[in-house]
């Protein structure tokens, strides 16, 4: 049977005995009423004529008594006589009882001698006061009239408390009847409770297995239709979720070989860390750069690798920040050898933003750092060695171009305007060397001031108009209002500045457009060259601010000039960029720190 069903026949028997119980009370009251009005009804109105008998007693004894007796006094004594005898037989005819009929009669026999002596009235006028017969009648009469009254006064009496009684008793049993509906609606709701609660309570205790990655369970078998229906379906439900695990399970597994594979086959080494800052995962490549040889899972950055400001950093990243400044590399003591590892943090997000965790990925550049000492080292005594004798050669080269006397249109004259730019050229190339060795070795040093940057803009500008207007080139500024004076070291940034600003010139079209941006980004300044030349190869934009790396159609110089300007942005605490698509130009970017 249905729970539905089961709690209609439940309730309905217990309102069908709660209404047979306050219809049986309604029907005891209403005849416990009518049974009460009907003895109350008889029992007064007994009273009320006993009361008028002993009223017309009293007047005959009153016309007997009284001065003018005459033919009409005694009509009215035959006609007071005529109603006694008549209320007698009418009191006669309605006594419910026995007992009540039996003092009525009484009441005749008693009345009747009283009537005999009142036949001849004159004679017993004459002797009223010494006929003892007379008196001894009426005295009889009126205590046989208050023996009734007297009676039926009890009977009133006891039937009120034949009524009160009564309706306690109803009332008891009005009472036993709700205790007895209380009683059956408690067993009945505990019934119906414990077995549709039971069901309910091993449902929810299966969920909880479920929950707890258990599906093994054991499910109830009851007679409740919807509850053996939501138990099927329940384990329906079980061993699909089962089913899903399994193949869930199955795939992570998979996957997650599959990803071990891939990380453990990357050349460079990765340290992943958890949102806790914690590491827990390191590829073979990490443990052999970083010579482990026990497992390091759950510590530190600080206790892993013995750098107290990697904990600093791996928060700043986890935070949801980027590393703006140069990092140093990491020095090492693997396998009894001192080892050099460049490092990058980068978080790991969901899709909606949410930071996971961090992978700090380790190059070794031990022979990438040997090498670029020996280059630089080599750069900078070379251009040393060679700086002063070119110099001195350029110099005594301009006094012979001074001394000598050359028509201007004459091959000579054009010799010696070729060697004079070459030389100068061989001038600027060392003095290029030179910064770049300074900027390598970290021998460069900042003048730090502050810096007015749309007033840094303007000067830039007006020192490229005339390259400009040579090249049909316009050139336009735009800075964003409100932006705040920054500590730079100006004449190291102009440097950046015209740089950029010439590699755009020199790949502009002509009637071409070149926009100098600023603008302010949360905390950084953001300036921007953009022209519209024929922008860099995808394949050549991961080398652009590589050394002795030159680009384009368009080459000249060393390949120096962006590396150049890395170095000084990167002193700066901020970093330089590009963005271009081949055949619309190309875009470089500065971002320096508030």
């Amino acid at each position: 049977m249905k729970l539905r069903s089961k709690l209609f026949l439940s309730t309905s028997a217990l309102l069908t005995v709660a209404l047979l119980g306050l219809m049986l009370g309604i029907f005891s009251v209403l005849q416990l009423t009518q049974s009460q009005n009907r003895t109350l009804a008889h029992n007064l109105e007994v009273i009320s004529d006993s009361l008028d008998l002993r009223q017309e007693l009293g007047k005959q004894l009153f016309m007997m008594l009284g001065e003018d007796f005459d033919q009409q006094t005694v009509q009215s004594l035959k006609e007071s006589d005529q109603r006694i005898r008549r209320w007698i037989d009418d009191g006669l005819q309605a006594s419910p009882t026995e007992a009540d009929r039996q003092a009525i009669v009484d009441i005749q026999a008693a009345y009747q001698n009283f009537s005999r002596l009142l036949e001849d009235p004159l004679t017993v006028r004459g002797q009223l006061l010494t006929n003892d017969d007379f008196a001894r009648t009426i005295e009889t009469v009126r205590d046989r009239l208050n023996a009734l009254q007297v009676s039926y006064v009890t009977a009133v009496q006891q039937s009120e408390a034949e009524a009160r009684d009564r309706a306690w008793l109803i009332a008891g049993l009005l009472g036993l009847v709700g205790l007895a509906v209380l009683v059956i609606g408690f067993i009945t709701a505990h019934t119906i409770a414990r077995r549709v609660g039971q069901p309910i309570d091993a449902l929810a205790r299966a969920a909880d297995q479920i929950g707890r990655g258990d599906f093994q369970v054991t499910l109830p078998i009851t007679p409740v239709a919807e509850l053996s229906a939501l138990s099927r379906r329940f384990g329906l439900m079980a061993e699909s979720l089962r089913q899903l695990k399994s193949s869930n399970v199955e795939a992570l597994m998979a996957e997650q070989h599959r990803l071990q594979a891939v990380l453990d086959s990357i050349d460079d080494g990765l340290l992943i860390f958890g949102r806790d800052g914690l590491l827990e995962h390191f590829n073979p490549v990490a443990q052999r750069q970083l010579g482990w040889h026990d497992q390091p899972l759950g510590q530190s950055p600080s206790q892993a690798l013995s750098r107290p400001e990697l904990d600093d950093q791996l928060q700043h990243v986890l935070q949801g920040h980027s590393l703006e400044q140069r990092l140093a590399d990491l020095q090492v003591e693997a396998n009894g050898e001192t080892r050099l590892l460049n490092y990058s943090l980068t978080p790991v997000s969901q899709g909606q933003g949410q930071i996971l965790g961090a992978v700090m990925v380790l190059h070794d550049v031990t022979e990438q750092r040997a090498f670029e000492r020996a280059r630089n080292e080599f750069v900078l005594r070379a251009s040393h060695e060679l700086r002063t004798p070119v110099t001195g050669m350029h110099m005594a080269f301009g006094l012979l171009r001074e001394r000598s006397k050359f028509a201007e249109e004459s091959r000579e004259a054009d010799l010696v305007s070729i060697v004079d730019e070459e030389m100068e050229r061989l001038v600027h190339l060392i003095e290029d060397l030179l910064n770049f060795s300074r900027y390598q070795s970290g021998v460069q040093k900042l003048e730090l001031a502050p810096c007015d940057i749309p007033d840094l803009l303007r000067q830039a500008a007006t020192r490229h108009v005339g390259k400009a207007q040579a090249r049909q080139v316009s050139l336009a500024l735009e800075s964003a209002e409100g932006l705040p004076r920054i500590h730079l070291d100006q004449a190291q940034i102009d440097r950046v500045l015209d740089h950029l600003i010439d590699n755009a010139l020199r790949h502009s079209p002509e009637s071409g457009t070149i926009r100098l941006l600023a603008q302010r980004q949360e905390d950084r300044l953001l300036i921007s060259v953009e022209d519209e030349g024929e922008g860099i190869a995808y394949g050549q934009q991961a080398r652009l601010f590589e050394p002795f790396v030159q680009i384009g159609r368009k080459k000249g110089g060393a390949g120096l000039g962006l590396a150049l300007c890395k170095e000084i942005v990167q002193l700066h605490g901020g970093r330089i960029g590009a963005e271009s698509q081949p055949g619309q130009g190309a875009r470089f970017h500065i971002s320096l720190p508030l």
